[in-house]
């Protein structure tokens, strides 16, 4: 059996947020990239990182010459970007479904797949 690539989906797993913002800036920077690029682009939120997935909480600069997250995280929404919180990982936190940003959903693992779809390009941070 022959299976092709998924050349043009992106999937990347955050799994830190601001105790981690450099790390949550590549993840971004790897995410706006792929976007230019004409990717459909999701991050998956894991453990603190589903808190970026509400409005306001996204904000800083993780070191000297970075670029401001919130920038980031609002290029990443204007340009089609998914957040896409994992719902086990966001209701312990006991977060506001209701009060997710444009563009996220709460995405558990069988719907990630899904949503992956068959060689998808992943990246992990």
């Amino acid at each position: 059996m022959t299976t092709t690539a998924n050349s043009d989906s992106v999937l990347i797993n955050l799994s830190t947020g601001l105790e981690d913002a450099e790390r949550v800036t590549v993840a971004l920077l790897v995410a706006g990239a792929a976007l230019e690029g004409g990717k459909r682009v999701g991050i998956w939120l894991t453990k603190e990182a589903v808190r970026l997935a509400l409005p306001g909480y996204g904000v800083g600069v993780a070191c000297e010459g970075c670029p401001p997250l919130e920038r980031l995280l609002a290029q990443f929404q204007e340009k089609g970007g998914e957040l896409l919180p994992c719902p086990i990982c966001f209701n312990a936190r006991r977060l506001d479904e209701n009060a997710l940003a444009q563009g996220a959903r709460l995405t558990g693992a069988t719907p990630l797949w899904e949503w992956i779809g068959r060689g998808a390009t992943v990246f992990s941070y």
